[in-house]
């Protein structure tokens, strides 16, 4: 079983992709923007774009039946390492005392020129 997952409180795909995938037992979520979902404008600052893709990414879980304590893994794309201290407090916050496994890379660039952008898988 394999079913797209979407929903409106989060920002509509800007691609040919899904928001997210449910296998059943696993959800793939896609990278998320800082995007608000209802303005689709980006938010101000690394913490909070960081803030922004994590709600996004936690309404997306949500709408798929799975809870941010289901995350297992989640990758951080920034555009630049010298946010990584500001984007890691706001991380920390969001997520407190459940820590999934976690990449941080830098890249040269995003879409929408965001800051940052950050996909997730979560397993049952």
């Amino acid at each position: 079983m394999k079913r797209a997952i979407q929903t409106t409180l989060a920002p509509a795909a800007i691609g040919p992709y899904a928001q997210a995938v449910d296998t059943g037992d696993m959800l793939f979520v896609s990278g998320q923007l800082p995007l608000d979902p209802i303005s689709m404008t980006l938010a101000m600052g690394i913490q909070n774009q960081t803030q922004q893709s994590l709600n996004n990414i936690e309404q997306i879980v949500k709408a798929a039946g799975y809870d941010l304590q289901d995350i297992v893994k989640c990758t951080v794309y920034l555009k630049n390492m010298n946010d990584f201290p500001l984007m890691n407090e706001t991380y920390q916050h969001f997520f407190g005392s459940h820590k999934p496994a976690r990449a941080a890379v830098e890249v040269a660039r995003l879409p929408k020129d965001a800051l940052i952008e950050i996909d997730c898988i979560a397993k049952r």
